[in-house]
């Protein structure tokens, strides 16, 4: 069973049973973490910015059928330590990477009304080969800006299908001996998973969009050419220098006015 905790009070052994979950079920889930006036502000702006790329072309990142990504800018609500830099979030990745690690991404997934299940896949290829385990080497850490109910699209996935060779879990998939799984979440709750892990987006059947935040985290060494993250230099500037140092980024002067997405291909 995922280990879930009602309350956003973290204890040292609530955070060791996250940690073993994570490594074991290849996912865990934070319940109420985030604060609700938090949640509420990212989700108005979320909306506004949304709408904005809709008009702009290339702003929308098209992922299949009525389903898409977009990077978030670098600016308010979105530029929040408290997010990123979580302390109850770090205090788990810190528990299951084996070396130093960064923030390398910061995006939304939007499925909207139309959209499909998606083919079943993984985020990441093995380090090696399928037939060497991979160790927890990048987690994708994700909350929703509304309610994750079965109708507007759930993530789903096969837990400890991330230390499985793919033909050996999509086996134990279609055999129903490894099930997929939907993970319903409340405003304010944070999954972490490992994006080896098989998953799948599943279909919105609502008139309301579904965006859920996407911040990617990987060890120090891992290339990761096809997500960025760009900072204006006067918020980097202000940063503690640990806090700096958990970012792998771009710094400029002044941020670009539009964004081109080019997060497309990302299914293994």
């Amino acid at each position: 069973m995922v280990q879930t905790i009602p309350t956003a009070h973290f204890t040292t052994d609530n955070l060791d049973q996250l940690a073993a979950d994570l490594n074991r079920d290849g996912i865990c889930i934070l319940r109420g973490l985030l604060d609700q006036k938090l949640i509420q502000g990212w989700a108005a702006a979320f909306e506004q910015l949304f709408q904005q790329r809709q008009q702009q072309p290339g702003g929308l990142a098209p992922r299949e059928q009525a389903r898409y990504y977009l990077t978030l800018p670098w600016v308010a609500p979105f530029a929040d330590a408290a997010v990123f830099a979580n302390p109850v979030i770090l205090a788990v990745l810190d528990r299951v990477f084996a070396q130093e690690y960064h923030l390398v991404q910061l995006g939304a997934d939007v499925p909207v009304q139309g959209s499909q299940y998606q083919e079943i896949h993984r985020d990441f290829r093995p380090l090696f080969s399928d037939q060497i385990v991979t160790p927890l080497y990048a987690l994708a850490v994700n909350f929703p800006l509304v309610e994750v109910t079965a109708e507007n699209g759930p993530f789903q996935m096969a837990r400890g299908t991330h230390v499985l060779s793919r033909q050996a879990g999509l086996a134990k998939i279609q055999s129903g001996e490894i099930p997929i799984e939907s993970f319903y979440l409340q405003p304010g709750d944070v999954m972490i998973r490992s994006p080896l892990a098989l998953h799948r987006g599943s279909p919105n059947r609502t008139n309301q969009p579904r965006p859920m935040i996407v911040m990617g985290y990987a060890m120090h060494w891992l290339h990761t050419p096809k997500v960025e993250l760009t900072l204006p230099h006067d918020y980097y500037s202000c940063l503690p220098k640990p806090t700096r140092e958990l970012l792998r980024c771009q710094v400029v002067e002044q941020l670009p006015f539009q964004q081109i997405e080019t997060y497309i291909n990302f299914k293994y």
